[in-house]
């Protein structure tokens, strides 16, 4: 995951007096293209990950009862059918499907990462 922004000015530094800034609409488009291409790499990345056995830290509930969500060692969200006793634990978790953002898993017993 990464957090992307278009340069603004902040005054008092050489760059904001600079006298070639990158015009607005420039700014805009090459966000999106690093929005699409960090996106892209994301899903790839999360893809690579079914079928590995992970291990994971479970967090939180989630929004489904029995449902935890915890993080990778990669911080992808993963999401879980576990009571919420378990929190707090980490985990082997068999990466069983993935999606642009989280990660879906069964907890195993043997964690082969």
């Amino acid at each position: 995951q990464a957090f992307s922004f278009k340069y603004s000015p902040r005054p008092g530094t050489p760059a904001a007096s600079a006298a070639c800034q990158v015009p607005d609409d420039v700014k805009s488009q090459r966000l999106g293209e690093l929005q699409m291409r960090l996106a892209a790499q994301q899903r790839d990345f999360n893809s690579a990950c079914i079928g590995r056995t992970l291990p994971v830290l479970l967090e939180k509930p989630g929004r489904h009862e029995g449902q935890l969500i915890g993080r990778s060692p990669y911080l992808q969200s993963v999401n879980v059918l576990a009571a919420a006793e378990r929190i707090g634990e980490i985990v082997p978790a068999l990466i069983t499907a993935a999606s642009a953002n989280s990660l879906s898993a069964s907890i195993t017993e043997v964690v082969t990462a």
